[in-house]
């Protein structure tokens, strides 16, 4: 069937419009979702005056910076991008030294993550995982004549990742260390580095991985009750086990949404780490299958403009975009695997869904500049400049 005249005469789109519309869809969605998931915490906590909407007022200001930040941020140009990743990187690296500053750096449950601002609190980490993006294909680029010598290639990279590492631990932020570690290794691998070298490192990390579990104690108990939840439903397994039961109650559509029963007390951080528990009891497996389409949708949507950036010559573009396809999908994956009982509790929140106005902000960003890469394909595409 041949396309009406109308049609024939639109002109192509500026930017993508599956990946545009796919993460508008996940903030809205996620913006619905956090109300419904933190009325009841809203309502009994004396710190939000008793007010059930004080999360959706905060979320819906940390997404009207976001997306103010992205606008700014898609008028930056990629090349601009790439001289600043450097200073970016050592930047964010500053911010994760900060927070370990006693009286600087805030604690919450044991952990400390945060650097008070007043009106909220900034997570460096949310950060830092941007900065890495734009850092590791920076570095891949310029060491792009040398990927397949070890010494050269990777070492430099590894010694960065390890200094980054050992802040992240300090706070602890492990589920953070894992995403950034994810990053540098994806983009090193799609820049050119040696399979074999590749299959090495990834022991490497289990093996390292694996000492740091063994060698914590709250992370052996988080392992342990990831692989039983039920044998200790009161304690280590708690989170799990109540997750769980809101999956079972959701069955196919749910039980409606606001009618989730493990969001009022049961279910900790039900507006954080464990949306997509609300999700699954409110829309149910329905509503769970939506938001892994549109997390598909949008990774493969950045590796396409990655990939499209490949045949126009724009290595850095291309390696930039498919890293913030692999922070997406990593993060969105560990956080789901968590909320299903697949992975060992992690403090990963469902990227552009979860409450928290550091992960928004660099979500926002992110996807601006990836909206960029795309926006500077098809101006080359079409015989014009950037």
């Amino acid at each position: 069937m041949l396309p009406s005249l109308d049609a024939a005469r639109r002109p192509p789109a500026e930017v993508d419009m599956g990946l545009l519309w796919s993460a508008l869809l996940l903030l809205i969605l996620g913006l619905v979702m956090v109300y419904s998931a933190s009325i009841a915490t809203a309502e009994g906590g004396r710190f939000s005056g008793n007010q059930p909407a004080y999360f959706l007022v905060r979320h819906s200001i940390f997404l009207a910076i976001g997306l103010v930040a992205a606008a700014v941020a898609f008028q930056v140009p990629l090349a601009t991008w790439q001289q600043l990743a450097p200073w970016l990187f050592v930047a964010g690296f500053a911010l994760l030294a900060l927070v370990l500053v006693p009286g600087i750096g805030r604690e919450v449950n044991g952990a400390r993550r945060w650097l008070p601002l007043g009106f909220a609190n900034l997570q460096p980490s949310e950060l830092m995982k941007f900065f890495a993006v734009l850092y590791a294909a920076d570095y891949t680029v310029r060491k792009m004549p040398h990927m397949h010598d070890l010494k050269k290639a990777f070492l430099p990279m590894a010694g960065a990742m390890v200094a980054v590492g050992v802040l992240l631990l300090k706070e602890p932020d492990f589920g953070a260390l894992v995403v950034i570690i994810s990053i540098a290794i994806g983009i090193l691998f799609l820049g050119g580095m040696r399979a074999r070298l590749f299959a090495v490192l990834i022991v490497l990390l289990l093996v390292a991985f694996t000492v740091l579990i063994v060698v914590s104690p709250y992370r052996r108990d988080r392992i342990f009750g990831f692989m039983d939840p039920w044998s200790d439903a009161f304690g280590r397994g708690y989170q799990l086990s109540h997750a769980l039961i809101a999956f079972g109650r959701g069955e196919l559509f749910g039980v409606g949404l606001g009618a989730s029963v493990e969001k009022l007390f049961y279910l900790p951080e039900a507006h954080t780490d464990f949306l997509l528990a609300v999700i699954a009891e409110e829309l149910g497996f329905a509503g769970v299958v939506a938001v892994i389409v549109l997390f598909a949708l949008l990774v493969q949507r950045a590796f396409a403009i990655g990939r499209q950036a490949v045949s126009l010559d724009r290595l850095y573009a291309a390696l930039v975009a498919q890293g913030i396809g692999i922070w997406i999908g990593v993060q969105g994956f560990i956080n789901m695997g968590v909320n299903m009982g697949l992975l060992p509790t992690k403090g990963l929140t469902l990227p552009l869904m979860s409450f928290g106005g550091s992960g928004i902000l660099a979500n926002c960003v992110a996807l601006a500049v990836l909206l960029r890469v795309d926006w500077e394909n098809r101006q080359l595409m079409r015989g014009g400049k950037v």
